[in-house]
């Protein structure tokens, strides 16, 4: 699902009040840390991930490996925090108010 630039506003917007589950440490993106993502995502749909300080990568870098995943989709970045979105195919909620933007 490709998003707008008015749907990416609306994330951010409702991301706004949401902590971060999910957060990059030194080693970086890992097979663990992807699995991680998913899990939180599954019920969520809205997921904010935080980039440590003592991460090794650049934001950017760790931005671009992130959108390389399918399996999500990457909102923004605002900051060392990165949004990612997945529509909940079983129970919507983010997702219904989202198809209703264009």
């Amino acid at each position: 699902m490709a998003l707008t630039s008015k749907q990416r506003a609306f994330l951010k917007k409702k991301a706004h009040e949401l902590d971060p589950l999910v957060r990059i440490g030194k080693d970086g993106i890992t097979d663990s840390l992807i699995q991680s993502i998913l899990e939180a995502i599954d019920s969520r749909e809205l997921l904010k991930v935080k980039i440590l300080q003592n991460c090794e990568k650049e934001k950017n870098e760790v931005l671009e490996e992130l959108s390389k995943c399918s399996e999500f989709e990457v909102v923004g970045i605002i900051g060392r925090t990165i949004i990612l979105f997945r529509e909940n195919k079983d129970k919507p909620t983010i997702s219904l108010e989202l198809k209703s933007i264009r």
